[in-house]
């Protein structure tokens, strides 16, 4: 008699798990945790600040950059405006183009390569790319 009643015991259990599931599943599904509103994202730092664009601006003005390119027209590499346009202003964005100026590069602008700029510190080049991609308003 005792394996009768352990085995109507297990049956009830698995109707009523099932019987639990089935009113889970008729509620929907289990409620997620709010999305980021668009607040939020805005309140987020942004990636350049006022005096890095500054400076970057300034150091800029002191490289051989300015050989090959300028603000608003292409030379032989392409103007800083169409790269802004090009790269949003993100941190992943900037660590791309730091590495790039640092390391030099080619095939993006055309077959004509960048030259690298191994010599340059890589906070310096970081604030260049951020005072280029600052100019996209």
């Amino acid at each position: 008699m005792t394996k009768h009643f352990f085995l109507a015991a297990v049956m009830c259990m698995a109707l009523f798990n099932a019987t639990d599931v089935n009113a889970q599943a008729k509620q929907g599904p289990a409620k997620k945790a709010p999305a980021k509103t668009a607040t939020a994202k805005a309140a987020a730092k942004p990636a350049i600040s006022a005096q890095d664009a500054t400076e970057g601006k300034a150091l800029l003005s002191k490289s051989d950059c300015l050989a090959c390119h300028k603000e608003d027209t292409k030379l032989v590499g392409p103007a800083y405006l169409d790269v802004a346009k090009k790269y949003k202003a993100t941190d992943d964005n900037i660590a791309l183009l730091t590495t790039k100026v640092i390391n030099g590069g080619a095939g993006n602008w055309g077959p004509v390569p960048m030259s690298p700029h191994a010599t340059l510190a890589a906070a310096d080049a970081k604030k260049m790319v951020q005072y280029i991609l600052s100019l996209n308003k």
